[in-house]
């Protein structure tokens, strides 16, 4: 099978996405013009799982540019755009993604992606590392080395790393300064704003807005709401990212004290039951709950089920959940990821970043692959400058270099007083 897609005519739409997408990514551009002319992913199968949107489409036509074969799936069920995966299709990739799929939809087309036996995987929650791993580990042996997108999977590849099962080396593209520090801050902020506003067109000014985790993810959601106008209350396990919270200015304290006060609810934490049936149990009257984590489990949906009465889709990605009391709660994009399930994820220009670490780390496993181990690699430093330098290239912005007798000080031990 080709491909499998929710509606091939969807094409001409989702070309226009990727076309616009395209006039937004210069740093991935650059590299398709260079690339595309060095081939050096000729002969070169790519294994890849991660969400069907226009800028992955820029990414996998830069890959299919630069001469590599390609399979794909989406990572996540709700994240697909189908015109964009339609377009794909059309093109000739074989991608099997639409958005609504369950959960055994979604693991067969990641097993569509491993029959081409990829000798790179590229993942984001590494959902399809695991299943080759466990499922297929005589296709593991074969396979140079990966790369992981985001924040859960190279937490869960580490775990494998420890345990001693991970059969090949991956790169934490996730931990990139020029990914996690604009990707996950800009990007996950402004498109969970974007998300949460088109499933409810909700005032955010004035609202008391809880954002539970502070990391990277966190720290943007909750400075764009408060550039909103809302009232933002951070929910922290780690002591230093609570008091970096409160250091930037926000109100910082429990989920059991928010639970009582909060309007608009986000979990962005990587962990699981962030949100209980205990915390439903205070939200006051038309609370709305959202998560823009890679997984649905930190909201416990099943402890909101089992205390309501009933619940219906009141608008897109919007469900009301009326609880036996009478009290209504809102839940969006299903616990899912609301900035990719409700809006159409991170802006083009900050995926310019992190895509075309994407790239440079997958041709940087092709050429070193025979030196590295089986463990988790950062990206190395000279790719995350040379992305930074062209994406400031194509900004128009200059900046000042060290001189001889600059960089001489700087690795001096003789200066003092």
């Amino acid at each position: 099978m080709k491909y499998k897609v929710r509606d091939i005519g969807l094409a001409e739409e989702g070309r226009k996405k990727i076309e616009w997408a395209e006039s937004r990514m210069p740093v991935l551009m650059m590299l398709r013009e260079k690339y595309s002319k060095e081939k050096p992913f000729k002969g070169v199968k790519i294994g890849g799982s991660l969400h069907v949107t226009k800028e992955t489409a820029v990414l996998i036509k830069t890959l299919v540019a630069a001469g590599a074969e390609v399979a794909w799936s989406g990572c996540n069920p709700l994240s697909t755009q189908d015109d964009v995966a339609a377009a794909l299709a059309e093109e000739g990739i074989s991608i099997f993604a639409w958005h609504g799929m369950n959960r055994k939809e979604f693991y067969w087309c990641i097993d569509r992606v491993l029959e081409i036996k990829p000798d790179l995987t590229l993942d984001d929650g590494a959902d399809l590392i695991f299943t080759l791993h466990n499922k297929y580990p005589e296709l593991a042996k074969n396979v140079m080395g990966g790369t992981e997108e985001t924040t859960t999977g190279v937490h869960r590849l580490k775990s494998m790393v420890r345990d001693g099962k991970l059969m090949y080396p991956v790169i934490a593209v996730n931990d990139a300064e020029t990914k996690w520090d604009f990707d996950n801050i800009y990007g996950t902020g402004q498109s969970s704003l974007d998300g949460i506003m088109r499933a409810t067109s909700i005032l955010l000014a004035g609202k008391n807005f809880v954002v539970a985790g502070y990391g990277h993810c966190g720290k943007g959601v909750a400075n764009r709401a408060r550039g909103m106008g809302a009232n933002v209350i951070v929910t922290e396990v780690d002591p230093i990212k609570a008091l970096k919270a409160r250091m930037d200015g926000f109100s910082v304290m429990t989920m059991d004290e928010a639970a009582k006060i909060g309007d608009i609810f986000i979990t962005a934490t990587g962990m699981k039951d962030v949100i209980v049936r205990r915390h439903f149990e205070k939200m006051k009257n038309g609370a709305v709950v959202c998560n823009t984590g890679h997984y649905d489990c930190e909201i416990n949906i099943q402890d909101l089920e089992d205390i309501s009465a009933s619940k219906r889709e009141i608008r897109p990605n919007n469900e009301m959940y009326k609880l036996r009391d009478g009290r209504k709660i809102y839940l969006l994009a299903k616990g899912r990821l609301v900035n990719l399930a409700a809006a159409e994820g991170h802006p083009s220009e900050v995926m310019d970043m992190s895509f075309a670490n994407q790239f440079l780390s997958l041709k940087y496993i092709l050429e070193n692959h025979k030196k590295l181990e089986k463990k988790v690699y950062e990206v190395p430093s000279e790719q995350d400058q040379l992305v930074a330098t062209l994406k400031l290239k194509s900004m128009g912005i200059s900046i000042d270099s060290l001189t001889d007798e600059q960089r001489k000080y700087l690795n001096s031990y003789n200066e003092g007083t």
